[in-house]
């Protein structure tokens, strides 16, 4: 791509980031339909039941993100983002339409089979086809996107649900509201289906043809990834990819409830307040879109990992003294903000950046597992933390899990605004395997 056609590259960028848009949207709806879609299934008294409806889509996100690096080495970016596409539709058109709570699980797991791929191929494929001056800025489009599904989600759970204290509505809710919900989806999925044929393969991926690698004896693998020239990369990756999840923030969006309630809230209160928090998550990082060149993918990953630790410690002795009220909801949209304008966008940018385009695809791919497993182990201990440490020692955790990544992140993390992805693979790869 030349770089004075910045308007066809702005275009297929945010074609590309519209994956990170159903990403979010898909990762958060199902809070908001949670209550009602229990009650039509007639699980509210099966804790397991629930937790099967939860995590259906997590496991999908996993199988997505394991098969999506090899798929795209081998057929190509495109080809897989228009896969992605379609399994998003699938899954808002099914996940509303089925009456029966298995085939429901399916719809969900097709949906996050769709995410998983999202993940990692629209960052990467945003990496490959932007220039290196503007490569981190339009990287963080992609959680930009993603960010802006959240909120979507939240305002139209918020507008579809009905006044719960009327009967009438209430059975709505139950009947069709949740429906509803997941239909949302389709409009933006339908839409990125067809958007995503106009976007061009990813450069990357025709220079790799025209090298004429063999796919039986030079397609990137996993064995591949593991060779001592590329592990001291790939173990940065792996880490960045973890400490996204584990820095804790999100268990924000996905514990709310308990959050604000722990902090003296009521119901109405906590609904406003995953608002606002919404809101802040959206706001900086717009911060991020402008930032991210100036400032570089280095210094904002310390502000994050210094800044989290900081607030999460603080958070805690809230919590541990009692502290309810306002406070504890600047605390909480704090954390967001350094969360949205830090970890969140610059990690996605890091690991597109990283890894030499041989292995770009199997890499971002292994990682995006690795975050997603992330993800699911934050999710699943929160509620056992929280009920064993409470508040404050489960913050506390999260705050020295954040100064063990700034350690680590001063020690490994590189600075790479600016190069050119050629230029990357020369310092990352090439110097460190002599």
């Amino acid at each position: 791509m030349k770089d004075n056609n910045k308007g066809f590259i702005y275009f297929i960028c945010m074609v590309s980031a519209m994956g990170g848009l159903l990403f979010g949207y898909d990762w958060v709806v199902i809070g908001g339909a949670k209550p009602f879609y229990e009650l039509y299934f007639g699980i509210t008294d099966s804790p397991v039941m629930q937790g099967v409806a939860m995590t259906t889509a997590l496991v999908g996100c996993l199988v997505g993100a394991m098969v999506a690096g090899a798929l795209a080495d081998r057929y190509g970016r495109k080809p897989l983002l228009t896969t992605a596409a379609v399994l998003f539709t699938i899954s808002a058109i099914g996940t509303g339409l089925f009456n029966d709570f298995t085939l429901f699980n399916i719809a969900r797991f097709v949906g996050g089979v769709g995410i998983g791929v999202a993940s990692a191929l629209s960052p990467m494929y945003i990496a490959e086809v932007s220039p290196a001056n503007i490569r981190g800025r339009m990287v963080s489009l992609n959680q930009m996107t993603i960010v802006l599904g959240i909120l979507a989600a939240q305002i139209v759970n918020m507008l579809l649900a009905r006044d719960t204290s009327v009967a009438a509505s209430q059975a709505w809710n139950v009947e069709w509201g949740w429906r509803w919900m997941f239909w949302a989806e389709t409009v933006p999925a339908a839409l990125f289906l067809v958007m995503s044929s106009f976007i061009p393969e990813s450069p990357v991926f025709e220079r790799i043809k025209s090298e004429k690698l063999k796919v039986k004896s030079e397609q990137a693998s996993l064995r591949q990834l593991l060779q001592p020239r590329y592990r001291r990369v790939l173990w940065l990756g792996l880490v960045i990819a973890v400490f996204q999840q584990w820095c804790g923030t999100n268990v924000i969006f996905n514990y709310a409830q308990e959050i604000f309630v722990g902090a003296g809230f009521d119901v109405d209160g906590m609904f406003i307040n995953i608002v606002i928090t919404g809101i802040a998550n959206v706001m900086f990082t717009f911060v991020a879109l402008y930032t991210i060149e100036r400032w570089g993918r280095r210094t904002l990953m310390l502000l994050g990992a210094g800044g989290l630790g900081v607030i999460y410690f603080v958070l805690g002795l809230c919590y541990w003294q009692g502290v309810t009220g306002v406070m504890m909801v600047l605390l909480v949209v704090t954390a967001i903000s350094v969360y949205a304008m830090t970890l969140g966008p610059v990690t996605w940018t890091l690991l597109a950046e990283v890894f030499p385009h041989r292995i770009r695809g199997v890499a971002m791919s292994t990682c995006t597992f690795a975050l997603w497993v992330g993800c699911c182990t934050l999710t699943f201990s929160f509620p056992s933390m929280n009920a064993v440490l409470g508040s404050n020692g489960t913050f506390w955790t999260y705050s020295l899990i954040c100064l063990m990544a700034f350690l680590f992140l001063w020690q490994r993390c590189p600075e790479t605004k600016g190069k050119s992805l050629e230029e990357l693979e020369r310092s990352l790869v090439e110097q460190n395997s002599k």
